[in-house]
């Protein structure tokens, strides 16, 4: 077992906080794959401090299943982040989690996420504040620097550690880069090797279980952070632990059972059937007949019309991800979606 504060992890496999993804549904999906911890989307320490209702709908959480449970937080400023980790905590957080490396402008500009790489002072800060206010593990996620000139992930770890935290991601990409170009995993290795006794997450360019298990062997970090290839397939995590692909059978049942957990996450059945749309897209992806089954899913409303399409699509799609590629297996399934 892999330990991380007081916690116990029962692989090295972690789900990565996306924006607009990892919301309950979803993270339970993985966390049942096989995911040993799944974060929440970043969560703005200042809508948390006002109460704001969008920001605390982002806080539910299954207790059943989300063990731990890890909340991220952001923003720039250590007494509001220290605040809003108090906060966290009452509504159920165990671990918290400091998201230092979004790109965003709108994040950026504000001191928060990647800015927090320009002043690794500050960004130690948060940390003790945080750990402080809340009394909780508290882990960080960075980026390799602000640029190629100021490549400062050394500097960034040491002041962290030194702040106490209990864990680092480390996306290798600068800020300026974004998600472009490729992620430099020599970073995580240099990490490992200047910090040995801090756990170190491992992100960028994992696209299939066998990338996955390259970079833990090849960096030497203790945990690899799944993002994008997990979209539209959590079973990634089950395929990691031995386990196989699912079946047209169960991915058509799981979609439907993710869809009608975000109907009642949502509240509202067409903001829910509208912010569904990309996961559809997303479990689609590679499988015949998908660019016909997203452009009809894309002018339906209603969520028994989706539910109908769901099965009309994914109980006959072939489970090897072949592609898009046939026009006439897409006139096939517009048949079967009507």
């Amino acid at each position: 077992m892999l330990r991380l504060g007081p916690y116990s992890l029962p692989n090295p496999f972690v789900l990565a906080p996306m924006a607009g993804v990892s919301e309950m549904p979803f993270r339970v999906l993985a966390f049942r794959m096989g995911a040993a911890l799944c974060p929440t989307e970043l969560v703005s320490s200042q809508g948390l401090m006002r109460a704001n209702q969008r920001t605390l709908m982002y806080l539910r959480f299954d207790a059943e299943v989300e063990k731990p449970y890890s909340l991220q937080l952001y923003g720039g400023d250590p007494e509001a982040m220290g605040l809003a980790a108090a906060v966290g905590k009452s509504h159920g957080a165990q671990m918290l989690d400091i998201n230092m490396g979004c790109p965003v402008k709108k994040v950026t500009k504000n001191g928060a996420g990647s800015a927090l790489l320009s002043d690794p002072e500050r960004a130690a800060a948060i940390v003790r504040a945080m750990r402080e206010a809340s009394g909780l593990p508290v882990t960080c996620k960075i980026r390799s620097g602000w640029d190629a000139r100021t490549r400062n992930y050394l500097q960034m770890a040491a002041a962290l550690q030194e702040a106490g935290c209990a864990g680092l991601a480390i996306h290798p990409r600068t800020r300026e880069q974004g998600y472009s170009g490729q992620a430099d995993w020599s970073v995580i290795t240099d990490l490992k090797r200047h910090f040995p006794e801090l756990p170190l997450f491992g992100n960028g360019d994992v696209r299939t279980p066998e990338d996955a298990r390259r970079m833990l062997e090849t960096t030497g970090c203790d945990y690899v952070m799944i993002g994008r290839a997990a979209l539209g397939n959590p079973w990634i995590f089950r395929e990691l632990a031995g386990g196989e692909a699912p079946s047209p059978e169960e991915r058509c049942a799981l979609v439907l059972e993710h869809f009608h957990a975000h109907l009642a996450f949502v509240g509202d059945p067409l903001g829910a059937v509208r912010s569904f749309r990309r996961h559809l897209g997303w479990y689609a992806h590679g499988l015949a007949g998908a660019a016909a089954f997203r452009a009809r899913a894309n002018t339906l409303d209603a969520p028994e019309a989706v539910a109908d399409a769901v099965r009309a699509f994914f109980s006959a799609a072939d489970s090897d991800r072949s592609g898009d590629s046939s026009e006439e297996q897409d006139v096939d399934y517009r048949a079967a979606l009507g």
